[in-house]
């Protein structure tokens, strides 16, 4: 069997991947692959986040701990030594859990209270952010008999946490090519009621068709989806004053098809946790949308307006600035997101059909 490659072969391969590819679930698989080639782990967990919430969505996930996935998402969330939000804010980009607790594992409440049983010896977390939000972290674990990470693995994900960041986003801004799919029938917002511990206690009449519409039947996955136990554990983070991010997160579905995920307490402090998903509204779609494609916030801010109907002289008054600065604007967007007239861009950030030409 031939060794492990040179990481500097590494991350030039990961970079031709990643300028390769459109999807984030084929980009991951193929990163992953990539890593494995060039150095020994033995479990990793990949979910790309809500870039203002930094709360986790689409999981791509080979854990020993699967079947323990509510206790695992939780103890993740509340756990603040080497926490993903915390790397996105400082200056490392990538850290080992070995490194955050300077060799005491059990400063860690995840590494306590579950890691420690399935024999794990490290874990390295990378988060990938940028100036327009978090769009997801990697942890890889290391169980024993294996050494922890060692620090050049460390330095090749520190470095090339900026170009995965950049196709992650793309990947985000690529699921706004068209009009939004929509739902195979007529469903209301889903209200699913956790306990403490994530156990779902209840759900309302509408969750059976929406969680067919989100975990399809055969996937072999669990039927509540992963995203929801996602809000939920961010509030309990919030609660524990972990993070103060909001329990929310906005999730892309299928299709151009996005959702909302919001977790709140019911009846104080010892209340269920009530998560509720529902499509996205135009408001929370524009947001994604113009983060994913990197506009300015000057430009979001025309986006904004233009989703209303305004016309170029509305949106000088609204921006004070003139007509002509309001044409320079919408030219550097129509470059930036592919579009060429207001009507297919408004369609697109809002997943509508564009309204034809008068």
């Amino acid at each position: 069997m031939p060794g492990p490659q040179p990481l500097p072969r590494t991350r030039e391969r990961m970079i031709a991947i990643g300028r390769a590819a459109r999807d984030a679930m084929v980009l991951r698989s193929e990163l992953l692959a990539e890593l494995h080639r060039s150095f020994a782990f033995d479990a990793h967990v990949w979910l790309l986040t809500d870039p203002v919430t930094a709360v986790g969505y689409s999981p791509f996930a080979d854990v020993p701990a699967a079947r323990e996935l509510p206790e695992l998402i939780g103890l993740k969330y509340r756990t603040g030594v080497n926490r993903w939000t915390a790397l996105a804010s400082g200056p490392d980009r990538a850290r080992t859990l070995v490194q955050a607790t300077d060799g005491d594992l059990s400063a860690s409440l995840l590494w306590r209270e579950m890691l420690d049983r399935y024999d794990v010896v490290d874990v390295v977390s990378t988060v990938f952010a940028d100036r327009h939000g978090c769009w997801g972290f990697l942890d890889l674990w290391r169980r024993a008999p294996a050494p922890p990470f060692a620090a050049d693995v460390v330095a090749l994900l520190a470095d090339l946490s900026t170009s995965i960041t950049a196709d992650l986003r793309r990947c985000v801004a690529s699921t706004f090519a068209g009009p939004a799919a929509a739902p195979s029938r007529e469903m209301g917002p889903v209200v699913l009621l956790l306990d403490d511990r994530l156990n779902v206690m209840s759900q309302t009449d509408a969750s059976e068709d929406w969680l067919r519409a989100l975990v399809p039947a055969g996937t072999g996955q669990p039927t509540i989806p992963a995203s929801a136990y996602n809000v939920a554990a961010q509030l309990l983070a919030t609660e524990d004053g972990v993070d103060a991010h909001p329990a929310r997160a906005r999730a892309h579905l299928a299709n151009g098809l996005w959702i909302t995920l919001r977790a709140a307490r019911l009846g104080g402090s010892g209340g269920n946790i009530a998560v509720t998903i529902e499509e996205a509204s135009p408001v929370d779609r524009l947001e994604i949308f113009c983060l994913a494609f990197g506009l300015t916030a000057r430009e979001g801010e025309l986006m904004r307006a233009l989703a209303t109907g305004a016309d170029s002289k509305e949106l000088a008054a609204r921006l004070f600035v003139t007509e002509h600065t309001v044409q320079d604007h919408l030219k550097s967007i129509f470059a930036r997101t592919s579009t060429h007239s207001r009507r297919e861009l408004v369609s697109r950030a809002l997943g509508t059909r564009p309204t034809p030409e008068s």
